[in-house]
């Protein structure tokens, strides 16, 4: 029996980086008065991360793409003023170029507080950000067949957002460090497969039993179904710098779940593929973002990224046009013509050591193009 149609629905969570504008560098602490003025203006739509350098920002539940990007808008710009009233900047990328998680210190949460206990220095290293992005499936168990097929997709997903080649003033030589030093909290990586929802929640049940975690909020998968929320949640993304690259993403995530889901109203389905193939792209995804294509499994070969687009956008074509947001979903090719921020903070980086700079003042010029492109199409 299929499940109604859900909602499909949108929400997405970003995480920024405070940065001082005259030392380029991360704030160890922000001041006392910003998370409150962020709260006053934007209620629950803002909320401190694991570190004091951070702030996350959630839409509301979104209609559709065009009322996402005016959220996610909204919030980008609050912050940002908010932020500048305090004589402080966001950026959206996944790591800093250069900054130091040995100065940083964790919000005094309970929540953190605990993660930090547990965790140790491998939650201590954690100045990174991501994007997360809700998609409505309020059906238990269709929430869990659209996750273990939506899975093969999270590779592709990930080669658009890339944001993160530095750490510690290094280039890290992959495109997405981020997953790196996620990868070494524990339940993270791609998600199990299950065949029902409650073989989900019994193993879940299990874990909490046995006081590991209190709930799903604390499993950390690329893609989960929300603890909070009845919407399936990709959370394998890096954050991207300019706004626009982040709605595509959404766009293109919304309409794959669309496109699976018609595929069920007709009896046919998307191939599960093993978690050690699907890792294999994960990881090419993680070292190469765009430019050195992903694994297909059905042909046996690497296949350049381009070709990959252009199959993944004729499969959701109609699903686009259906959910009115074709548009978003098309710059894809644009980000595939100029890169990702990745390829913009190496190009600046380069740049910059072309023009005389030493790696330090080039790394500083990184994140002042950082801070220009998180706000420029807000």
């Amino acid at each position: 029996m299929i499940a109604s149609e859900p909602s499909f629905s949108l929400g997405m969570e970003e995480e920024y980086l405070l940065v001082d504008p005259a030392t380029r560098d991360l704030v160890s602490e922000a001041p006392e008065g910003l998370m409150p003025a962020c709260e006053a203006r934007l209620g629950e739509r803002v909320s401190p991360e694991f570190l004091r350098c951070q702030v996350e920002v959630g839409t509301r539940i979104c209609r559709d793409i065009h009322e996402l990007r005016g959220e996610i808008a909204h919030l980008r710009r609050s912050v940002a003023e908010i932020a500048g009233d305090y004589g402080l900047a966001p950026i959206a990328a996944s790591t800093h170029p250069y900054a130091a998680w040995t100065s940083q210190k964790h919000t005094d949460k309970e929540r953190y507080n605990v993660l930090a206990r547990d965790m140790q220095a491998v939650a201590r290293r954690m100045i990174i950000c991501a994007m997360h992005v809700h998609v409505g499936i309020e059906d238990d168990e269709l929430r869990m067949d659209l996750m273990g097929q939506a899975t093969y997709f999270l590779p592709h997903l990930l080669a658009l957002s890339t944001s993160s080649p530095f750490w510690r003033g290094e280039h890290t030589g992959l495109k997405s460090y981020r997953l790196a030093v996620f990868d070494e909290l524990p339940r993270t990586g791609l998600p199990e497969q299950f065949d029902s929802w409650a073989t989900y929640a019994r193993h879940l049940e299990t874990m909490k039993r046995a006081g590991v975690l209190e709930d799903g909020t604390k499993i950390w998968w690329d893609i989960r179904p929300s603890a909070r929320f009845p919407t399936l949640e990709m959370r394998i993304t890096d954050v991207c710098t300019r706004l626009e690259d982040g709605i595509c993403i959404a766009a293109i995530f919304q309409c794959l779940l669309k496109l699976l889901y018609r595929l069920k109203r007709n009896n046919q389905r998307w191939r599960r593929y093993a978690n050690m193939l699907i890792q294999e792209n994960r990881w090419r995804a993680q070292r190469y973002g765009i430019d050195e294509g992903l694994v297909d499994f059905g042909r046996g070969e690497i296949v350049p990224y381009a070709t990959l687009l252009e199959e993944l956008i004729g499969h959701i074509h109609s699903d686009a046009e259906e959910a009115g947001c074709l548009r978003e979903v098309l710059h894809a090719r644009e980000i595939l013509r100029r890169g990702t921020s990745a390829h913009w903070q190496l190009g600046t980086y380069e740049q910059g050591l072309t023009d005389g700079l030493e790696p330090t003042e080039a790394l500083r010029r990184v994140v002042d193009m950082l801070r220009r492109e998180t706000v420029a199409d807000v």
